[in-house]
């Protein structure tokens, strides 16, 4: 009997080890890559952006997590540099094991850093980078591991040309654009829209960053009669756009990409960014019950200046990125990567957004969440962001989809 019993003792207690081992296990967080800059002229995108997916993740792991797990971001600084994007991949392939990524700001260091996770068959969800060829850099291969939700420039352009062109009249425009892969990825889109409406621009100028003296680039541009100045570059160098042509007496409208949003435009350009217009996928309005939500957590959560999100469009996007992301994760029961990828091809969940509502945002053949019916146009006004239109106010209510 007590030979007997010793057996049963001991096989109940094997049982049990491995009973908790597989429990443990089963139990392991999620790990995701957040990347993006958190320091230096882009931070105020990728730390909005952070924040948005630090505000997702706190909601679904207090609702359970995925899969029965918890999902835990690895955050790091790419400092808006190619290089350092490069290290932080490699970082996160083969040290932290992640099973996807949110984030890239910038589309220099997306294009750098993204081929890493494709190799290794880990999903991309990028959120902020608007280069048109980011979700076509592999095109050529079999599979594609790289999904975006922002609005390409490849949208950006032509809203810009419409809004200078036929929108406000304009006939001559200048385009200033930074030197970086989004500034000449960005100024060669504004002019295939520009000759698509048979207008060449008057003056087309090059600054770099942290660039604080744009009058050569703005004399030219006024010499050569420019009536509109089109813009691509981020919120630091954008302002010294608006405050150059202050000092030269010579106002007229900036009309440029989703960047003219943000904060340290806005604040450093003062009373000379007013008017600038720009497309937008998120306004910080309450324009429906999930955006006011949305807007109320973020305050409560990370109490920014005045009130006001750094950049409303980049928390947007990163807030609503992991949503994706998680959905896809259950959906394919499984944190493998060409699961992962094929439940985003053929996500069958609805998501209810911020930007948007999700519902099939991809396939096989189009990894864009986001396209012409889902941007409106933001205008400074009173130091930050609000609806250029009343028809893009009533859009936003009713609600914005993917068409």
């Amino acid at each position: 009997m007590t030979t007997r019993f010793s057996r049963l003792s001991a096989g109940a207690a094997l049982l049990a080890v491995l009973v908790g081992t597989a429990s443990a296990l089963a139990a392991e967080p999620i790990k995701i890559a957040v990347s993006g800059p958190f320091t230096g002229g882009s931070s105020a995108m990728g730390l909005s952006m952070r924040d948005g997916a630090r505000l997702a993740l706190d909601e679904i792991n207090r609702s359970g997590g995925v899969l029965g797990r918890q999902i835990v971001a690895i955050e790091r600084d790419d400092e808006a540099k190619n290089e350092r994007g490069v290290q932080i991949a490699q970082e996160m392939i083969n040290k932290e094991k992640v099973v996807a990524v949110v984030g890239y700001v910038n589309t220099g260091v997306a294009l750098a850093s993204q081929r890493f996770y494709q190799e290794a068959r880990i999903p991309v969800m990028n959120n902020v980078a608007t280069g048109s060829t980011i979700t076509h850099q592999f095109d050529k291969e079999p599979e594609n591991y790289v999904f975006r939700n922002a609005a390409h420039d490849s949208i950006q352009a032509p809203m810009i040309v419409e809004e200078a062109i036929a929108r406000r009249g304009f006939k001559k425009v200048a385009i200033l654009a930074d030197s970086t892969n989004y500034g000449q990825l960005g100024r060669e889109d504004l002019e295939k829209a520009l000759n698509a409406k048979g207008i060449a621009p008057v003056a087309v100028e090059k600054f770099n960053i942290k660039d604080v003296d744009m009058t050569p680039q703005l004399l030219r541009s006024r010499e050569a009669g420019a009536e509109a100045v089109l813009t691509y570059g981020i919120g630091p160098e954008l302002a010294q756009i608006a405050n150059g042509m202050t000092k030269l007496g010579w106002k007229v409208p900036m009309i440029g990409s989703w960047s003219l949003s943000m904060a340290n435009f806005i604040d450093n350009a003062g009373v000379n960014g007013e008017g600038a217009r720009m497309p937008q996928t998120f306004i910080q309005e309450p324009t429906n019950p999930k955006r006011q939500s949305f807007i109320i957590s973020y305050l409560k959560a990370f109490s920014p200046k005045n009130g006001r999100i750094d950049s409303p469009v980049s928390a947007a996007q990163g807030y609503d990125s992991v949503y994706l992301l998680a959905a896809a994760i259950k959906q394919a029961g499984s944190t493998d990567g060409p699961r992962i990828k094929d439940a985003l091809e053929d996500l069958r969940a609805t998501v209810e957004g911020v930007v948007t509502t999700y519902n099939r945002p991809f396939s096989k053949t189009d990894h864009d969440a986001i396209t012409t019916s889902i941007p409106v146009f933001g205008e400074v006004r009173g130091g930050r962001v609000v609806y250029a239109y009343p028809d893009d106010l009533k859009k936003a209510t009713v609600g914005q989809a993917k068409k």
